[in-house]
Parts: C-alpha cells; structure tokens; sequence
C-alpha cells in the first residue's frame, strides 16, 4: 500500500516535469527548424528571441545560448556593413560564454567560437587575416581534441584552410582533404541522438568540395 502511494506521489511530481521537459524540447525543435530554414536576417532574429527568452527561463539549459549564438552569427554571415557585423558576433560570443558556463569543454560550443573568429576575419580579411584565423583555426583544433568525430569542427576547419590558401593563391589540396573527412563525418552511421543536438554544416561542406578537383 506504501509502495502504491509513493508511486502515485512520485507520478504526481513528475508529471508536470515531464510536461515541461516537452515543452521546451517542442518549443525549441520549432525555433531550432526555423533558424536552419531561413533566407532573412528577420525570420532569423525571430528565433533567436525564442531562444534567448527561453534562456533567461530555463537557467540550466545550454541549448538556447547555443542557438541563439548560432544565429548571431547566420546574421553576421549576411550582414556587410562591418561595425553591425562584430556588434552581431559581440552578441553571440556573450551568449556562447552563458552556454559554456553550464557545458564547459563542450565541442559543438568550442566549434562556434570559432565561426565567430572566422566570420569576423571577413570583416576585413587584410588587415584580421593573422590574429582571427590563428583564432578560429585554434577553436576547430579544440573542438576535435574533444570530440574528433564532430563533422561540424572539421568542416569549418576545411573552410578556413580553404579560405586561407584561396587567399594567398595556393593549393587548396590540404583544405580539400579536411572537407572530405567532414563528409566521411556527416555520412557516418549514427546512434540515437538528443534531437536538439546540432545538425548543421553538412550543406556548407558539400557546397565547399564542389569547387575541390
């Protein structure tokens, strides 16, 4: 009878947990889908404020601040006016420290530190080139130390190598290679994931070894 009550009391807490636990996974799947799908820098900041008010309900959730992060930095990819495209990456460095303080040494997060080193090189590749890519390339070696199966880390090391050699007007072979292990990455068979986990790059990879002999 005992074991019946406590099983009803432990439903009883639990459920509403659950409920919240889905809550936040749908709410954030749908956020997540839309920030992934988008064309406008508007459809992206709609999401992101998604993210960032969950953020600021769900303390202990890392993925918001990943997300939102994430989406700085797709507007900054879009954006040409330099000054408004360091206050964009300014924004999503603050929101991957939030999301590194609750996940610390976590390869996705490491990753995006250094898109933002890479797409703030763009902001003026003469005179950024030495400081910013040494940064980026710097994160992505971080990033495979700590997971080296991570096809995201690789493959944004693939388009700094790319970029750089592009740059000095150089073989691209080596950058060529690194791409194609990124793909080899994303084509690996895979167990059961979070389904909030991190998806993205496949495409940027493939767009990439199109212009690979």
């Amino acid at each position: 009878m005992k074991t019946m009550i406590l099983s009803f009391l432990l439903s009883f807490i639990l459920c509403p947990l659950l409920a919240d636990d889905a809550k936040y996974s749908e709410t954030m799947s749908k956020a997540i889908g839309q920030v992934y799908k988008a064309k406008a820098p508007e459809e992206i900041q709609q999401a992101v404020n998604v993210f960032e008010r969950i953020g600021n309900a769900e303390k202990t959730k890392w993925e918001p601040f990943y997300y939102a992060a994430f989406g700085y930095i797709m507007m900054a990819n879009q954006e040409q006016d330099g000054s408004k495209k360091d206050a964009l990456l300014d924004q999503a460095a603050n929101q991957l420290q939030k999301a590194s303080e609750l996940r610390p040494n976590d390869s996705e997060i490491v990753t995006l530190e250094g898109f933002v080193s890479t797409v703030r090189l763009t902001v003026d590749p003469g005179t950024r080139g030495q400081q910013y890519s040494a940064a980026a390339m710097q994160s992505f070696g971080k990033a495979l130390g700590l997971n080296p199966e991570n096809p995201r880390a690789m493959g944004m090391m693939a388009q700094m190598q790319f970029g750089t050699a592009r740059f000095f007007n150089s073989s691209t072979d080596e950058a060529c290679a690194t791409a194609r292990k990124a793909q080899a990455l994303f084509a690996a068979p895979k167990s059961a994931t979070d389904p909030l986990a991190p998806a993205w790059g496949k495409g940027m990879v493939e767009g990439m070894l199109a212009n690979c002999k």
